[in-house]
């Protein structure tokens, strides 16, 4: 399965996740040490540049405010009754390692590209995870087609409202890929909440954060996984309106800021650059 392993990004966004726990203060935004050990990199992986504790505060900062707020909306989400939730592009994702204890009352759907998903379970295998009868892998791409209808012939009930995210996957699909997504979950059940994360336009950004983005923008591109799509707020919300959503609602990097670093004392914050989509059924 060597060729099936996860990307470059989804690993980096695992070690990020497990680096907050070892360089940042107290206390942490996100406690994620799974993601690490699924991942399993080669000895020395906190020398590499892309770990560098200082120049990658801000972006890690974001990773973990990014996986807490979902987290957090889908645990909300629970209590209120909701019992599906959907990730999109799953990746390295630790929420059914982590949160067994939703379980009984949630059933999990994580889609993925088949290759780097049957990875995954075999490392959870390895690692003495099981996967439960709440926890539903489906394999799929998401520039082929209609992953809505393998999503329901793993189990989900397209009747019931849901949790969908999806986080760091719209920047490497196309505009009109992007587009059919929100409209076929802007068909979900009513009661259904799609969190999306989205990449700014470099001029949007604070001036600081731009080389950031560029640099990240030249690694995706050697990895051959290059960034397609980019969204001011008020365009990404216009098509999520026109999709067919009838809430729609931005998280910037100064919401995230306020709800999980304010007062911290090692000044960790979020850089800006990828935001949030909130959007209602």
């Amino acid at each position: 399965m060597a060729d099936a392993r996860p990307d470059n990004t989804a690993v980096r966004v695992a070690l990020w996740r497990a680096l907050h726990l070892e360089v940042d203060g107290d206390p942490p935004v996100l406690e994620d040490r799974v993601g690490l050990a699924i991942a399993s990199p080669e000895d020395g992986w906190r020398e590499r540049p892309d770990m560098s504790p200082r120049f990658t505060a801000g972006f890690r900062a974001s990773i973990v405010a990014r996986a807490r707020f979902i987290e957090d909306l889908v645990t909300e989400a629970v209590a209120r009754g909701v019992a599906q939730y959907v990730i999109l592009g799953a990746g390295l994702d630790t929420f059914a390692q982590r949160r067994a204890d939703l379980g009984g009352r949630l059933q999990v759907f994580e889609i993925d590209q088949p290759g780097p998903q049957e990875w995954k379970r075999q490392r959870l295998a390895e690692l003495g995870y099981q996967v439960p009868d709440w926890l539903h892998l489906v394999p799929f791409d998401f520039e082929d087609g209609d992953w809505h209808r393998q999503l329901v012939a793993a189990g989900f009930d397209p009747l019931r409202p849901a949790v969908v995210t999806s986080a760091g996957v719209s920047m490497y699909l196309t505009r009109d890929a992007n587009v059919a997504t929100l409209r076929q979950l802007a068909r979900f059940a009513p009661g259904t909440t799609l969190v999306m994360s989205f990449l700014l336009p470099a001029a949007l950004l604070a001036e600081e954060d731009r080389e950031g983005l560029a640099a990240s923008q030249r690694g995706a591109a050697a990895a051959g996984t290059p960034f397609r799509s980019f969204f001011a707020p008020p365009e990404v919300m216009a098509l999520a309106r026109e999709a067919g959503f009838a809430e729609v609602s931005h998280v910037g990097a100064a919401d995230q800021h306020a709800r999980y670093f304010a007062g911290r004392a090692d000044g960790l914050r979020c850089s800006t650059g990828e935001d949030l989509l909130i959007a209602t059924t």
